[in-house]
């Protein structure tokens, strides 16, 4: 199986080493090497740690003769990652990640061999604009110069449901401030140690903000509700794992960013937030992302912000083509789309709202902070997605994403920017409430050959009444929509043999 999905995903690389990008302020060219056959692609000196390498080993490989290569090398052996036993080399100084990549796929001792790309954060570029931080994105009424209902439905959604208490979101970034005032009782509690995620540089549970993305993205999708202080989530309960691999100036890895997606997948994770990417291809990355699809988990994936098409350029993970994976644009307070979010007719999926985004910052535990881009956005469809699979806790990743792909609005801005063609509408992708159960009452009318049947059930609701002599088959006879007191009533004739009645509600 693995073989067969490595070679679905070297011929997808083959696709786009072939580009050259030129963009104005932006010059890329994507060279290739080929070894064993195969091509992959590198980026420019600084894309990536020219101190370590990835390398996953051939499946039967002699263990000792690995062990043996790498000595020659002058490598060292920093982790091991437990999907497909991923390692993560140190080289010696003086080496170059390149050299050392050639000589290990002349080995024959391993599957491939690749840089540590470097991520980046999708969050807002340089010239951000902040506001007054309302939250707009939850509710527009037009305020500051917004437009009414250019927002993700959140009051209305509410009305079917708030929490996702025991749903787990992977805040993969850079950690959470765990004792914020709107985000402590929402914290995931590792049942081991009591800590509340994974530190990706230190290998152990300290996973705790020094840059304020990861705070951030944690408010958006699950801030506590309805606790009278700051503001409030998509989620007003959810539990939020925190795994940090970014650190305070921006930085991260490809391989810190598998280790906590092994860390969520392992430690039972049912979403995975990716606000940030690379323009390059990871096999690494990749694996981590299918090996997430195995364990059922979700990724919601930012699309990024240099305003590129992902369809021409992909931007990883939000453009591998897996079907767990969900790939968010931005959108701005009057919906049109975020003048620096990145597009994609085929390999974007939806939108949401990303500018001037108002949510709980790293600095103290009662700090608040206004941020935007596509980080953002990803963020509030997490949370919708928490919801979503708390309400349809049996469906698959795929059949969540679709529920939302489904259900968004469809704007202007947005045709032939993404899949959908529309911006995130929490309501209809949570559909109505489930109907309460109809009761029935039946009295004599002033016709002694005529009875009454009052049902009483939810305002302003369709119900069918059916019939039956024999409890086992029943005939519709009339359907009709309660007042706004929840009844209605149906009148019959007396009639033999006797009849039984029930009512449900319309499909």
């Amino acid at each position: 199986m693995w073989t067969s999905f490595l070679a679905v995903l070297i011929r997808r690389i083959a696709t786009v080493i072939v580009t050259r990008l030129e963009i104005p302020g932006l010059v890329c060219l994507v060279c290739t090497s080929t070894v064993a056959g195969e091509t992959f692609p590198h980026s420019a000196p600084g894309r990536f740690r020219e101190d370590r390498i990835l390398i996953k080993p051939k499946r039967h490989a002699n263990a000792a003769a690995l062990a043996a290569f790498h000595r020659e090398q002058q490598t060292e052996l920093l982790r091991t990652l437990g999907f497909g036993q991923l390692q993560v080399l140190k080289l010696s100084k003086g080496a170059t990640a390149r050299a050392v990549i050639q000589k290990y796929q002349q080995s024959g001792l391993v599957e491939y061999a690749e840089p540590d790309y470097r991520v980046h954060l999708a969050r807002t570029p340089n010239d951000p604009r902040y506001l007054d931080g309302t939250l707009w994105a939850l509710h527009n009424t037009g305020q500051s110069g917004g437009l009414r209902g250019a927002d993700i439905h959140a009051p209305e959604a509410w009305d079917v449901r708030t929490s996702a208490s025991n749903l787990i979101v992977a805040v993969v970034d850079s950690g959470v401030r765990f004792t914020h005032q709107d985000l402590a009782a929402n914290m995931w509690i590792n049942p081991l140690d009591g800590s509340h995620g994974f530190n990706a540089f230190t290998a152990g549970s300290d996973a705790g903000d020094d840059n304020g993305h990861g705070t951030r993205i944690a408010g958006i999708l699950g801030a506590v509700g309805n606790n009278g202080v700051g503001l409030v989530g998509v989620a007003w309960r959810v539990e939020i794992m925190a795994c940090k691999f970014v650190d305070s100036s921006d930085g991260g890895t490809v391989s810190d960013a598998v280790a906590c997606i092994d860390f969520a997948r392992t430690n039972r994770a049912q979403i995975i937030n990716a606000s940030w990417g690379t323009y390059e291809f990871s096999l690494s990355l990749s694996n981590a992302i299918y090996d997430a699809r195995s364990a059922h988990i979700l990724v919601v994936a930012a699309a990024g912000n240099e305003s590129l098409d992902n369809d021409e350029f992909p931007f990883y993970p939000a453009s591998f083509d897996l079907d767990n994976v969900v790939s968010v644009a931005a959108t701005t307070r009057t919906d049109e789309l975020y003048r620096w979010s990145n597009t994609g007719a085929t390999t974007v999926d939806l939108a949401a709202p990303g500018q001037e985004i108002y949510s709980t910052d790293y600095l103290s535990d009662d700090a608040y902070a206004t941020d935007e881009g596509t980080s953002m956005a990803a963020a509030y469809v997490s949370g919708a997605s928490a919801l979503l699979r708390a309400r349809f806790s049996s469906e698959s990743p795929r059949q969540i994403i679709n529920r939302l792909l489904d259900g968004v609005d469809p704007l202007p801005s947005l045709t032939d920017n993404c899949v959908s063609g529309g911006r995130l509408n929490l309501e209809k992708a949570l559909g109505p409430p489930s109907a309460s159960p109809a009761h029935l009452s039946a009295s004599p009318t002033l016709n002694p050959n005529h009875f009454s049947l009052l049902l009483f059930g939810d305002s302003g609701r369709e119900y069918i009444l059916e019939s039956s002599t024999n409890l086992t088959s029943w005939a519709p006879i009339f359907t009709n929509t309660t007042s706004a007191d929840g009844t209605f009533t149906y009148d019959q004739a007396s009639s033999w043999p006797q009849q039984f009645f029930r009512a449900r509600s319309s499909p």
